[in-house]
């Protein structure tokens, strides 16, 4: 069934588990920020589905076109994740700012919104590792 390199199955499985850790978020969010409404909720389940696709799109690229440098999944894949998340700070950086102040209390070390773009990397690597390990990578994954 994985034998072949794939880039639907890239993909799909970049989106399935994307899913996944996008359902963890919405079912739990209401337990870290009980204000979060609809809209932010269905925001993190379709953030980590697109963010899933996109590591999954990019796992065609193994070099860097400019640079000429290799660019494996490991590397590809949390840095993909980190700046989606970085991104994602930035758009909506006060429901940020309160859940991690909700999380970790008023001054703490990780009450900084951006802490997100940690968990982006470490996201991404997962969706990465899996997205790779059984759709592959490369220019063969797109087929002829």
């Amino acid at each position: 069934m994985f034998g072949k390199p794939s880039l639907v199955t890239r993909i799909a499985i970049g989106k399935g588990i994307g899913l996944l850790i996008g359902l963890v978020g919405f079912i739990s969010l209401p337990f870290f920020l009980p204000e979060a409404g609809w809209l932010i909720r269905w925001g993190i389940l379709l953030w980590y589905t697109t963010v899933g696709a996109i590591i999954g799109v990019f796992g065609v690229f193994t070099w860097h076109p400019i640079l000429k440098l290799p660019m494996p999944w490991w590397f590809r894949a949390p840095v993909i994740g980190a700046w989606m998340n970085f991104v994602l700070t930035f758009f909506a950086y006060d429901v940020m700012a309160t859940m991690m102040t909700s999380l970790f209390g008023v001054g703490g070390i990780l009450t900084s919104p951006f802490w997100f773009a940690a968990e982006g990397a470490l996201v991404g690597l997962l969706i990465g590792y899996v997205a790779t390990r059984f759709g592959g990578e490369g220019k063969e994954t797109v087929g002829k």
